[in-house]
């Protein structure tokens, strides 16, 4: 087994954490397959040439159109729930490998998808279905396989990185999109070829990258595996293993553990729900991604050339030009904020800005669209076709500050290490479930309501995002395991205790441990620790030294 024998925190400065970021950055591959999903597909079926090919025509155009969108997120919700007992089993790490395959075995259904003359529907149909399994379930293991490896002090912002990976696969999706839709032959099968073959790259490099990640040591840690896990701890910290602030991380580890384990022995749904501090955090996790799926952004995300064009950016060329400029603008704000702004605001008052400056940017859009309607036969974009363009990049960056990435960084943060694999599997499937819903219904809400809808998200920001905000609690620069004592799991005192306890039984462990290595080290034969080493070591030592 490989050691550790950095230094220790202190001396490392800025590349302290080099190796959680090496890992986010890899594990997070997967979900820029999430935010390419979320893009690719609108650009795709609001291509002619494709809704010719698969029979998207006529009356049902907008009921196929929004099946071939949200068909991944009815796999992904599957997906997201069926993670949670897998990564019990396999551990982090070589479930993202699993749910990784199985999403590349979906993006290559959809690539080879032909006509409707061959059942070329069904193969994406299918596909996208295969691979919202994988996506769903990378999205809930994620998360909870980087908040376990990072430093209390630094994990909003490496956790953050989901939603810049996010952004960065949604802007992926509108610019492949574009450029496929100038540089290919307006009657050529690579119009939805090589955006849905794209998807390979990112999912195939997560795989091929995370052979070389190690395996959270807090499930290691929970398997019993103590060994490991201190040198996986200690790996990710880039300090030895005899540092001082490892053996407090992992006595506070151990100390969790042994209070999960008094409590109860199995772990299920039920006692996830409903064990003592459990059920505020279900219920905090399920309200925050049922908000931030009805925020109006994934509508937009979806359906960004159909919102531009309804908004007076006419053709195609020119609304997937718009939507373009839509992703370089989130990737941009994202990264600005999860650089430099998660970890000064904290989480709440990030929430609740960010829910109020969305609320008022869509009731601008929504006021401008009712004065002042889009003439769809003017070639040209209005000024007030201009001005509502420029206020959804704006709500863009409102959302970006908050409402994209948050989310996903307080529910990393609030679930304790016996329960995090579920909360993550409940949050994700939340997200999915609701994402499906918003993809179903936005384009026919586009149509009916037109400028209306963006009063409609406007209010849901203002009225319930920003007022659910207020009420929550910051995590910022608390460790994972001071969560039960923020949700009532376990009392300080308590928690304290267990702390103390977990020391000296690792004390006890290191003592016994060294003892041993350093008999052999002299060519004696282990002996198993008894009270009188504590009196004679040095002289059995020697004895055994001379035997």
């Amino acid at each position: 087994m490989e050691t550790t024998d950095a230094v220790p925190i202190k001396h490392h400065g800025t590349y302290r954490n080099i190796h959680v970021y090496k890992l986010a950055c890899i594990a997070y591959l997967g979900i820029v397959v999430f935010g390419y999903d979320t893009g690719i597909a609108g650009g795709v079926v609001n291509n002619t040439f494709f809704q010719h090919e698969f029979g998207l025509t006529g009356a049902n155009v907008t009921n196929l159109s929004s099946n071939v969108v949200s068909v991944l997120q009815a796999g992904a919700f599957f997906g997201a729930l069926g993670s949670a007992p897998v990564t019990v089993w396999l551990g982090r790490k070589w479930s993202l490998i699993m749910w990784s395959l199985i999403f590349c075995l979906g993006a290559i259904l959809q690539t080879v998808a032909q006509d409707q003359y061959t059942r070329g529907l069904s193969y994406i149909y299918a596909g996208r279905v295969v691979g919202g399994i994988g996506v769903g379930a990378i999205s809930a293991l994620a998360p909870t396989y980087v908040a376990e490896c990072c430093p209390k002090d630094v994990r909003g912002r490496i956790t953050g990185l989901f939603q810049v990976w996010v952004a960065i696969g949604v802007l992926l999706s509108y610019w492949v999109n574009y450029g496929v839709a100038i540089h290919t032959p307006a009657n050529s099968p690579d119009i939805w070829r090589i955006p849905f073959g794209v998807q390979l790259v990112p999912g195939g490099l997560m795989c091929a990258g995370l052979f070389f990640c190690r395996e959270s040591p807090r499930w290691l840690a929970r398997k019993g595996r103590m060994d490991q896990a201190i040198e996986n701890l200690a790996h990710y910290r880039r300090a030895s293993i005899h540092d001082e602030e490892i053996k407090a991380e992992m006595a506070e580890i151990e100390a969790t553990i042994l209070e999960e384990r008094e409590a109860r022995a199995g772990l299920g749904w039920q006692e996830a729900f409903f064990g003592k501090g459990n059920w505020p955090r279900f219920a905090i996790a399920f309200i925050i991604m049922t908000l931030q799926q009805f925020s109006g952004q994934n509508t937009v995300g979806y359906y960004a050339p159909q919102i531009f064009q309804a908004i007076g950016y006419v053709g195609a060329t020119p609304a997937l030009l718009a939507s373009g400029v839509y992703g370089v603008v989130k990737v941009v704000a994202t990264f600005i904020f999860i650089m430099l702004g998660v970890e000064r605001f904290g989480r709440r008052w990030s929430l609740f800005g960010s829910a109020i400056g969305m609320g008022v940017l869509f009731y601008i859009v929504g006021a401008i669209f009712i004065t002042h309607p889009p003439d769809p036969t003017s070639p040209n974009p209005s000024p007030a076709s201009k001005a509502m363009a420029a206020m959804i990049y704006l709500y863009c960056v409102a959302y970006s500050f908050g409402w994209g990435p948050l989310p996903w960084v307080y529910v990393a943060d609030i679930f304790p290490n016996r329960t995090r694999h579920y909360g993550l599997a409940w949050a994700s499937a939340t997200q999915w479930l609701f994402n499906f819903v918003i993809s179903k219904i936005s384009l026919t809400m586009e149509n009916n309501l037109h400028g209306k809808i963006f009063i409609t998200f406007a209010t849901i920001n203002i009225g319930g995002m920003a007022v659910f905000s207020w009420f929550l609690p910051e995590t910022k620069n608390r460790s994972l395991e001071e969560m039960d004592v923020i949700f009532g799991a376990v009392t300080l005192e308590h928690r304290t205790e267990d702390i103390h306890r977990a020391e000296l039984e690792m004390s006890a462990g290191r003592k016994g441990a060294d003892m041993r290595d350093e008999e052999a080290a002299y060519g004696a034969q282990p002996v198993a620790p008894t009270e009188q080493h504590t009196n004679a070591e040095g002289e059995k030592l020697a004895e055994g030294a001379s035997r």
